[in-house]
């Protein structure tokens, strides 16, 4: 039976959690995630998980926060003036934004703070800093 290797393209289901046991995401009653490994759309250590299962393998995999999303920097963390925030907006701790960069580049943003005249916005990914553990079964190799 066929190993999964560097440039295979693959179906997963995964279950992804955290050190506490919280479920973050799962593919389990849906559709399984197909991707090809080595092309860098999902994190390296996942990658790294699936190389040599076989179709039919499952396994749990515990990810360091270096092979998943980093860690949380803090100079990806933002206060801004409550009057910067446009008007039509009500900021809420857990709101998503998206800020425009003057290059273009757009950010997505989380708000983690609200007072009276000041909004925190966190640009890092919600699971920076995070050590991840993800049950994964190799479905099938494409």
């Amino acid at each position: 039976m066929s190993q999964a290797k560097q440039g295979d393209t693959v179906k997963v289901h995964y279950t992804g959690k955290l050190d506490d046991g919280t479920v973050f995401d799962s593919s389990t009653s849906g559709d399984p995630l197909q991707f090809t490994i080595g092309e860098g759309m999902i994190i390296p250590g996942f990658e790294q998980a699936v190389l040599g299962m076989a179709p039919g393998d499952s396994k749990t995999e515990l990810i360091p926060t270096d092979q998943a999303y980093g860690p949380h920097q803090e100079e990806m963390v933002v206060v801004i003036d409550r009057q910067q925030m446009p008007a039509e907006i009500e900021p809420e701790i857990g709101q998503q934004l998206q800020i425009q960069q003057p290059t273009g580049q757009v950010i997505p943003v989380i708000i983690t703070d609200v007072s009276g005249s000041a909004v925190t916005l966190d640009a890092n990914h919600p699971l920076a800093g995070e050590d991840l553990t993800f049950d994964i079964e190799l479905v099938e190799i494409v």
